[in-house]
């Protein structure tokens, strides 16, 4: 199993954005997936949480879908379904054979200030596909404000992952907002975290 440090710190915090967000769906069996699920820490301790949502984690690296099936394994969790290969910047139809309206939840941790701008286009792209009407894109990093990026140490970590990937860096959130304006989405909340991280929050229409 891998262990992410950061993950054991901030899975709280995103967590219980996720149970204030779905609370008035409690009643019924939700289907949540998450893009970019990485080590398997955040799904297995959502799942915990939340038993009223089944859980699809995904990745792009067989070492991580590898650690998640030993979370699985290690925890007796009966509701996170085995993790799948998914590439967000692919059409969503290569989304894991997820069909369309299928999905009360998509989330996706730190995952686009790690992403191609392409990357962050199939999000938001597959979001609008497979989300069902009323259907939430919930999306968990740092980002820029209008061309903004405060302060400087979000400054420091944008260079530091433009030098590492010249097509990473943090995302915009007005971008995002448009993107997801043209994919039937509207953005509900942006929710202050730990450190200027920020959960924001997507609706299908």
């Amino acid at each position: 199993m891998l262990l992410s440090p950061q993950a054991e710190r901030n899975w709280e915090g995103v967590c219980s954005v996720l149970e204030d967000v779905l609370e008035d769906q409690s009643h019924r069996q939700l289907f949540a997936l998450e893009l970019g699920s990485g080590t398997g820490q955040h799904v297995i301790r959502f799942a915990q949480k939340m038993p009223f949502v089944t859980w699809q984690p995904s990745d792009i690296k067989e070492e991580c879908r590898d650690s998640i099936k030993a979370y699985i394994t290690a925890t007796h969790v009966k509701t996170v379904l085995q993790p799948v290969h998914l590439d967000a910047s692919e059409p969503w139809e290569k989304w894991a054979g997820l069909p369309r309206n299928s999905s009360d939840v998509i989330f996706a941790i730190n995952l686009l200030q790690y992403s191609s701008f392409k990357t962050a286009q199939g999000v938001f792209n597959g979001a609008g596909q497979i989300l069902r009407q009323n259907g939430l894109l919930i999306t968990y990093g740092v980002y820029a404000i209008n061309g903004t990026i405060t302060p400087s140490s979000n400054e420091q970590l944008d260079e530091e992952l433009r030098k590492m990937n010249p097509e990473w860096g943090l995302p915009d959130i007005d971008v995002l907002r448009q993107m997801a304006y043209g994919n039937g989405m509207r953005m509900e909340r942006i929710v202050e975290m730990e450190d200027y991280f920020k959960c924001l929050i997507f609706r299908k229409l």
